[in-house]
């Protein structure tokens, strides 16, 4: 069973070091202790708690029915725009989305710096990568 480090275990929730202690502190996480002392998170543990603890997703501005789960709301930070075709990128939390899409699509849209979309993903392929072997997600 993989364990994770506080520091590491708080980077992957997107929080501080001290967020991850005092969710440990009032039992609202359950820890262990490593051969050498420190306090370590099972990664299924993480993994649950993540899921059931995350923060609320932002409100869809949208409203907008969907078969696609993975809807990222984000701000509109770059559009690049040729002829023929458009590249819109989006922060979403800590994440990046770049869309490529056709110059009209982009117009339509009105897509523009500062404006609020919706990344929606509904893709067959998704690639999952590890870090290599020995390495923690950390040091990768």
């Amino acid at each position: 069973m993989a364990t994770m480090r506080i520091r590491e275990a708080a980077e992957l929730l997107g929080v501080s070091d001290d967020t991850v202690r005092r969710w440990i502190d009032h039992g609202l996480l359950p820890a262990s202790q490593d051969e050498s002392g420190r306090k370590v998170i099972a990664g299924d543990v993480l993994a649950e708690f993540s899921r059931t603890k995350a923060p609320a997703r932002p409100p869809n501005p949208l409203g907008v029915g969907s078969s696609a789960r993975n809807r990222f709301v984000g701000l509109v930070t770059k559009v690049l725009i040729d002829k023929v075709m458009a590249q819109v990128e989006l922060q979403c939390g800590p994440f990046t989305v770049v869309s490529l899409m056709s110059a009209e699509a982009a117009r339509e849209l009105k897509l523009e710096p500062g404006s609020v979309a919706v990344a929606v993903v509904k893709a067959t392929t998704v690639i999952v990568e590890t870090p290599g072997t020995g390495e923690t997600l950390a040091s990768a």
